[in-house]
């Protein structure tokens, strides 16, 4: 690592708040009377509880979400034994996986101690606060004896996940791997290159999918592990092939499969050449593999190849597997992970590198293809399907093989909990998609030589959602495309500037001339116009050449929405334009207006704001409920903007009685029914979740909703547009291609609303 990469780490870690994680409590402690049951005395009540029945622990504490990272310090990564504190940063690590995959709570218990029974002794006596515990770090073979002694002394789920995380994760991807190229894995030669924990278990669970061991050849680091040798420890000699053979080269000729564990640069070109047809090679070796990527490729073309670098295809990472297994056992309270819920997590990590992946996952990885193949054959570690599909495989084979204590009878409800509780409730992005893909429409993109445009255009070419036109130079933007891997075969550029179009800016330029002659625009003006995207894009929409605009990547806003406003106007009955951000968040999805528009809407601007987005909300859900927010409640205040919320108010309950919608209110009434139940029971919404929040001024709407994007809270949708006649949506100019993705289908379905009106 470089200077300037340790210094970076360094700061990471120490920056802030030291380290990576804290206790955050769960319950409220702002007055005597929280503190009073927290603790002294209404804490007995549950300690009695828990001492009458031990597992209403689960009930009144957090020990059934809770799982303890212990190590000894004694394997570290590739440090090795560099001590119990030292290694406490891996720990706190892995603890943070565990959150944000999972969202399993974690202490991390460094234990300053290398004695095997004083260890056990240790872990033993803790065990009770926990619902799991993950081993981590602790050499071989003492690791081998620490977990089976542990195992049958604990009657919680405990795993050590340096042997069996990397055996699950291979093992789904060794199985795909022979699958794709039509070999069994009884009839498979396998040669493991070392001989430590993740080793033995890796080949064990091999033998479980169905391994013979008498086609596995395990090596060390002195040569082929032999029947031969007198050095073998109780954990390799079960290993030992009577093969005529010594070194790691005689060992993988002819070998259908290699597996490193070891270290770098042990594998050679050469060697790998001398392999079966169709090799299988997951060079393991951390940060440099046996042999190199560049290197695997060029031996030969049939290769299927895998380490466990995230730069390169097929990264055999643990993360796919211990949040989502540990998840499992946690919600059956089971008492192990045994080898029936490990082999169903490599079953289901299997299944679903088939499925196909959701553009949310190739969004992630910079709208990467992914297709089950030589270079697919496990899922990425950031695919949100995880945990919805292996923690709920390991949960049945927990109850089907007698560990469970708490059965789950309703699976569709748990996947249901499972997506709620890591905020991944998608149901909305996905029903947009759906929604865009049954009737894809023509899509200009405006400033299509922008990279973010680009990438989202070729994206929703590729998704079915729309057809995409370019606007901008041809060279320039296949330069683009070429420099940065994006594919645009098919899609159409239009050169507003080149001679061949000059005809269809004379046919715009006409067009304009003639509806807005009134409003000053003369024909050599709106000719002068049409070498301009905004105008030149808005006019396709408006005479039909297209469906739907993207703009504003690098337009200001005001340049984009004018030709909008002059060329394609309002709606019939629409005196002005509003704009709407769906934010989703944890507790579910929110709509915000107006976020773009409307500076200091006075109170009849309110009432149209409202009347838009009450509108705008049904195409996403089928009930607004809407909350006019102030800084004050029902007539507390009665001057400034609070009076232009509570006038707006009045006006919408006189003209619109069955719209869902009351204020002026603060945002915590607005958010919270029973609260607001407490204080206001006759409010036209009283006990209803708001899911519509309308401000007060453009200034309070725009600071709302990109507080909560940049503080982790939610993902962004918008600004949507709200009463133009036809599409034109303007996007922020830090628009991400996710957001451009996601703004693309809302002007399609926009687009196809307009159709169904003709």
């Amino acid at each position: 690592m470089s200077e300037e990469k340790k210094s970076e780490a360094l700061r990471y870690h120490a920056e802030g708040r030291p380290g990576k994680i804290q206790v955050v409590p769960t319950k409220p402690t702002a007055t005597q009377m929280d503190l009073a049951l927290a603790y002294s005395p209404g804490v007995a009540e549950p300690c009695l509880a828990i001492e009458k029945d031990q597992q209403l622990a689960y009930d009144y504490t957090a020990k059934g979400n809770l799982v303890a990272v212990i190590s000894n310090g004694t394997a570290v990564l590739g440090l090795g034994d560099i001590g119990a504190l030292s290694g406490k940063p891996v720990m706190e690590g892995k603890g943070l996986l565990f959150k944000i995959f999972a969202d399993i709570d974690v202490f991390d218990i460094e234990v300053d101690e290398k004695d095997i029974d004083k260890f056990c002794q240790t872990v033993k006596a803790i065990a009770p606060t926990f619902g799991g515990i993950n081993l981590e770090d602790i050499k071989a073979p003492q690791c081998f004896e620490i977990e089976d002694r542990l195992k049958k002394e604990l009657d919680i789920p405990l795993m050590h996940d340096d042997q069996h995380g990397t055996a699950i994760i291979t093992a789904a991807g060794l199985k795909n791997a022979l699958e794709l190229v039509g070999k069994k894995v009884e009839d498979a030669k396998i040669v493991v290159n070392g001989a430590g924990a993740a080793a033995n278990s890796c080949t064990r669970l091999y033998m479980a999918l169905g391994a013979r061991i008498e086609n596995i050849v395990m090596c060390d680091s002195k040569g082929v592990v032999s029947t031969r040798r007198t050095d073998l420890n109780d954990r390799k000699k079960p290993f030992a092939t009577s093969r005529n053979i010594n070194t790691l080269a005689e060992a993988v000729k002819d070998a259908d499969v290699f597996l490193g564990l070891s270290v770098g640069g042990v594998l050679t070109k050469e060697m790998v050449q001398t392999m079966a047809k169709n090799p299988v090679v997951f060079a393991l070796a951390n940060p440099n593999p046996e042999i190199s990527y560049d290197d695997a490729m060029a031996s030969r073309p049939d290769i299927i190849f895998a380490t466990g670098r995230s730069d390169y295809p097929n990264q055999i990472n643990n993360v796919l597997g211990f949040p989502y297994i540990f998840r499992g056992a946690l919600d059956t309270r089971s008492s192990a992970i045994n080898e029936e819920m490990k082999l169903a997590a490599v079953l289901a990590l299997a299944d679903l590198a088939k499925q196909p992946v959701p553009e949310a996952v190739r969004l992630a990885y910079n709208g990467k293809r992914m297709t089950f193949g030589r270079e697919y054959i496990i899922p990425t570690a950031f695919d949100p399907r995880l945990l919805e599909t292996v923690a709920p495989a390991v949960a049945k084979a927990a109850m089907e093989s007698g560990v469970a204590r708490r059965p789950i009878t309703d699976w569709n409800a748990y996947c249901e909990q499972l997506r709620k509780r890591m905020g991944k409730d998608n149901k909305l992005i996905n029903s947009l998609t759906e929604k865009a893909k049954s009737n894809p429409k023509r899509v200009v993109f405006t400033e299509g030589n922008n990279v973010n445009m680009l990438t989202a255009a070729s994206i929703t070419k590729r998704e079915g959602i729309c057809i995409p036109v370019l606007l901008g130079n041809e060279e320039r933007i296949t330069k683009i495309a070429a420099d940065n891997n994006i594919d645009i075969s098919g899609i159409e550029i239009v050169n507003l500037r080149h001679d061949r179009e000059e005809a269809r800016r004379n046919r715009y330029a006409k067009y304009i001339s003639e509806k807005l002659c009134r409003k000053g625009y003369s024909y050599s003006e709106s000719n002068e116009k049409m070498y301009d995207r905004s105008y030149f894009g808005t006019m396709m929409v408006e005479t039909g050449d297209a469906d739907a605009m993207i703009t504003g990547v690098y337009t200001k806003y005001t340049d984009a929405i004018k030709p909008a406003l002059d060329i394609i106007g309002t709606r019939e009955g629409v005196n002005r334009i509003a704009a709407m951000n769906i934010v989703n968040t944890r507790k579910g999805t929110y709509f915000f207006a107006d976020t773009l528009v409307n500076n200091r809407p006075s109170a009849e601007a309110l009432v149209e704001i409202a009347k838009l987005t009450n509108q705008s909300v049904k195409l996403f859900t089928d009930t607004p409920v809407m909350a006019m927010v102030s800084y004050s409640n029902f007539g507390a205040d009665t001057t400034g903007s609070p009076c232009t919320v509570h006038e707006a108010v009045e006006t919408l309950h006189k003209d619109c009685p069955d719209m869902l919608v009351d204020g002026e209110m603060q945002i915590n009434f607005a958010l919270n029914k029973n609260l607001r139940h407490e204080k206001f029971p006759f409010s036209k919404i009283d006990g209803k979740d708001v899911n519509t929040l309308i401000f007060p001024n453009l200034n309070s709407g725009n600071i709302a909703y990109k507080m909560m994007l940049e503080i982790g809270m939610s993902e962004n949708v918008g600004p949507v547009q709200m009463g133009l006649k036809k599409p034109v949506h303007v996007l922020d100019i830090e628009s991400s291609v996710r957001d451009i993705v996601n703004m693309t289908m809302i002007a399609v379905i926009d687009a196809q609303i307009c159709e169904n009106k003709k």
